[in-house]
């Protein structure tokens, strides 16, 4: 992660490139000002994954209008910050209410009279006085109008609806529509509309282009599904956890429950998206052999993150039942020990577990990968969780996945009430329950013993 002055560095020198390959003259004060007001936004205080890091790659570096739509594609988080940045509000508050929780178009009995706000609704298919739904492009469309509106002074409308265009298609995981088009062929489709209305001076060849930068652009959004290497593609779903997530900040008194919430969240999402609706393609772009890879790829590491996550539930699951017997507010690190840092040699329950005699062995490439990056790791520890997962490891190990994909299943009707903590408990092996019982009791009793050394 780089400094917040060196992010502003790299996003000058982002926009200085773009700004020159358009052809327009800016002064060094106006770019200085776009680059904090950018990088102030990505650098909140929950931004792990949706960083300046993600937009300068998103952009790529070979075309303006890509490189100046990604560099605002994020700059609305609603989920994340937990708000709008205020000082993106000057920009969107002339269009946009508050009602309550919920975020709403101005209606029509306020009319608005703005030609470019018409244009970006119009491109997300928005209507006034429509609720916006943090699921359903609120992010993307509240970053484009700030896009639009604060590069307005810079620009022909003709470019910034081009850059609306590249932020709209940044609305992850979409299907075809009854009739059989894609969200890259709806859009051509908007544009195509947007012209006419607003007798804007973009041909058809344009407007394909457009389209094309922006399937591009998306890609690059959600090239982490693509990864060859699942440990990347599961850096980038840690990164994310604490996003929306906020209680994972504190590595040392996050709860079971809260860690357990957590990873459920995001075993959820990757029980529910589609390889099909991640990549987008229009007209053959990128040709049908690339965008198959990058499907049949993101459809092996979702496997991997499901069994992966769902191994990492069972576990925590076990931790969260066997926490019930005396507390219901137990940090992770009271049963599991403290993350290790440079300065502190701390004690975890993986010390206290015997060796396996007889260790399962993986039967398919799958359990191959996710046995590795269990035990092994993914490729760094992040700021609340270390790499590597001994327990879970563990449990694998003992168990085997076919175990593991049972109890998994049992987990989830543990955490819907529909058995009691006892009662999973009881199902679970009871060599198991013994060796992580005696485990936990014996990082207890250390614990005594160095509280009363002296």
């Amino acid at each position: 992660m780089g400094s917040e002055q060196n992010y502003h560095e790299q996003c000058l020198k982002k926009l200085e490139w773009a700004i020159d390959q358009l052809q327009q003259q800016v002064s060094q004060a106006e770019l200085s000002n776009l680059a904090d007001l950018i990088v102030q936004t990505m650098t909140g205080p929950w931004r792990y994954f949706h960083t300046p890091e993600h937009i300068f790659e998103v952009g790529g570096e070979e075309d303006a209008i890509e490189v100046l739509a990604a560099l605002f594609h994020d700059v609305v988080y609603v989920q994340v910050d937990q708000s709008v940045n205020f000082n993106l509000t000057y920009f969107i508050a002339p269009f946009i209410w508050q009602v309550g929780e919920h975020l709403v178009i101005r209606g029509t009995d306020q009319p608005i009279g703005d030609s470019l706000f018409e244009m970006v609704k119009e491109i997300f298919n928005f209507e006034s006085g429509q609720t916006l739904s943090p699921l359903s492009g609120q992010n993307e469309f509240l970053s484009a109008l700030v896009a639009v509106k604060v590069l307005e002074p810079l620009f022909s409308y003709e470019l910034l609806v081009q850059i609306a265009a590249c932020i709209e298609a940044t609305i992850p995981f979409r299907v075809e529509n009854e009739h059989g088009l894609s969200n890259s062929d709806i859009l051509y489709h908007r544009l195509k509309l947007i012209r006419e209305r607003f007798n804007l001076k973009l041909t058809d060849a344009e407007l394909m282009d457009t389209v094309k930068r922006s399937v591009r652009l998306s890609n690059r959004d959600v090239g982490s599904f693509a990864h060859r290497n699942p440990a990347l593609f599961l850096d980038n779903t840690w990164n994310l956890l604490p996003e929306t997530n906020h209680h994972l900040k504190n590595s040392s008194s996050y709860t079971i429950n809260q860690y357990r919430t957590a990873l459920q969240k995001m075993e959820s999402f990757m029980n529910f998206v589609k390889p099909e609706s991640i990549f987008h393609q229009f007209q053959h772009y990128p040709d049908d052999q690339q965008h198959q890879q990058s499907t049949e790829q993101a459809r092996k590491n979702i496997e991997v993150g499901k069994l992966y996550l769902g191994s990492k539930l069972f576990t925590i699951a076990f931790l969260e039942a066997l926490s019930l017997r005396f507390g219901r507010v137990i940090p992770v690190s009271t049963l599991m020990g403290e993350m290790p840092s440079e300065n502190f040699t701390t004690i975890s329950l993986i010390d206290f577990l015997s060796e396996i005699p007889q260790p399962y062995l993986p039967q398919n490439e799958l359990e191959e990968q996710v046995l590795r990056l269990l035990e092994k790791g993914r490729t760094q520890s992040s700021s609340y969780d270390i790499k590597n997962s001994p327990l879970a490891t563990y449990m694998v190990k003992s168990m085997g996945f076919d175990a593991i994909r049972y109890q998994r299943d049992r987990a989830q009707e543990f955490f819907k009430g529909s058995i009691s903590p006892e009662n999973f408990l009881a199902g679970c092996d009871p060599e198991i329950r013994r060796a992580v019982t005696q485990g936990i009791v014996q990082l207890f009793e250390s614990r005594t013993a160095a509280l009363c050394q002296g």
